[in-house]
């Protein structure tokens, strides 16, 4: 920070100086009265002491510009009577600017003053000498900084709108995260209560398995992502209370590389994704269903397959797109446009024997 300060101020600094040395040859190359004034004339080393003071005093006045700029914007409601206190602002600093500047050159044995007997002769003289110019100066700085000024409150509209846009995109995947939420839950008291009916002890068994996960979903409320493995264990509290439910007609395998199990994924991204394949291959056929998810780190992605052995997907009447999925598969999709955009794939399709393959594809970075 103490770097780039210093970066800052020698910059303008060094700024000041151009200009007073662009004065200098100016009046140097092209001032033809010097001849007229003084014999002979003033050598550019002379002007330069005439000239550099002049532009370091308004280089000192410039904060004070600056702060008026701020305090009476020249904006279309206040227009003119900010107008104003910047006319007579800028009368008294020229005026003043004299003051401290006529001293000094007289001081510097400047030949334009030092011919004065006293500073009383030089003010009643010089005081209001070529006051245009220092007009002009607090013109140009008052132009600068309202220039800056604009700028300063253009980033931060920008950073407004980003993080209005942030808390947007944070709303919306909160609001999905509650849709999917109830969803998983109606579906899995439907089945605690027809086990009741049949099986007390499993409906009791899974009203358990039904808390745990519940208490595991609390505690990454509002936590977009999380590590493949938290995710797992998710999954694996969810598979618990499945299994009550199908018993043997539900087979799950794993296939889950080591080295993926730290990186981050969307939460609860992996239970509809389940959910969905056992309605397919489990709810809506006989026999058993089997499903295979696979974690695989491919060419900078985490690649992500969930396979099964149900029924594959079904092309609507009238339409060149096959579709399969409600509730689970659509908040997914949602979610992983909000935080990845087009960094990310989502595939589904027919799997090779029979069933749908589910391919998503997540850049590998570091996210919090």
């Amino acid at each position: 920070m103490w770097q780039r300060h210093r970066i800052l101020w020698t910059s303008i600094a060094i700024g000041w100086l151009l200009i007073a040395v662009s004065f200098t040859l100016n009046y140097f190359l092209f001032a033809q009265h010097y001849v007229e004034i003084f014999s002979p004339r003033p050598t550019f080393q002379q002007m330069l002491v005439w000239e550099i003071p002049y532009w370091v005093l308004w280089a000192a006045l410039a904060p004070v510009v600056f702060t008026l700029t701020r305090r009476f914007p020249l904006e279309l409601k206040t227009a003119l009577p900010n107008s104003l206190v910047h006319l007579a602002a800028a009368l008294l600093l020229s005026v003043l600017h004299r003051v401290v500047y006529l001293p000094v050159c007289w001081l510097l044995y400047v030949d334009a003053y030092r011919k004065k007997p006293s500073l009383i002769d030089l003010y009643a003289s010089d005081l209001f000498f070529n006051l245009q110019t220092g007009l002009m100066c607090y013109g140009t700085i008052l132009l600068v900084s309202n220039v800056i000024d604009y700028y300063e409150r253009y980033q931060a509209g920008e950073l407004q709108t980003s993080q209005l846009n942030a808390q947007l995109a944070e709303a919306q995947l909160q609001a999905l995260r509650m849709q999917l939420q109830p969803h998983f839950l109606f579906n899995t008291l439907n089945s605690i209560s027809a086990l009741q009916l049949t099986d007390v002890e499993a409906a009791n068994q899974m009203t358990a398995r039904l808390g745990d996960f519940l208490r595991m979903t609390l505690d990454n409320v509002g936590t977009p992502l999380v590590t493949l493995r938290e995710e797992m264990e998710f999954l694996r509290s969810y598979l618990a209370i499945e299994r009550i439910r199908f018993q043997d007609r539900l087979q799950v395998t794993m296939d889950i590389a080591p080295e993926t199990l730290d990186l981050k994924v969307p939460n609860l991204l992996l239970q509809p994704l389940i959910e969905n394949a056992i309605k397919y291959a489990v709810v809506r056929r006989t026999g058993q269903g089997v499903i295979m998810l696979r974690a695989r780190h491919n060419s900078g992605e985490l690649q992500i397959e969930v396979e099964d052995n149900g029924i594959g997907l079904q092309l609507p009447h009238n339409s060149n797109r096959a579709t399969r999925g409600g509730v689970g598969l659509a908040n997914i999709k949602a979610r992983l446009e909000q935080l990845y955009g087009h960094a990310h794939r989502f595939e589904l399709q027919n799997a090779t024997g029979g069933g749908v393959l589910v391919t998503i594809a997540l850049p590998i970075e570091e996210r919090t």
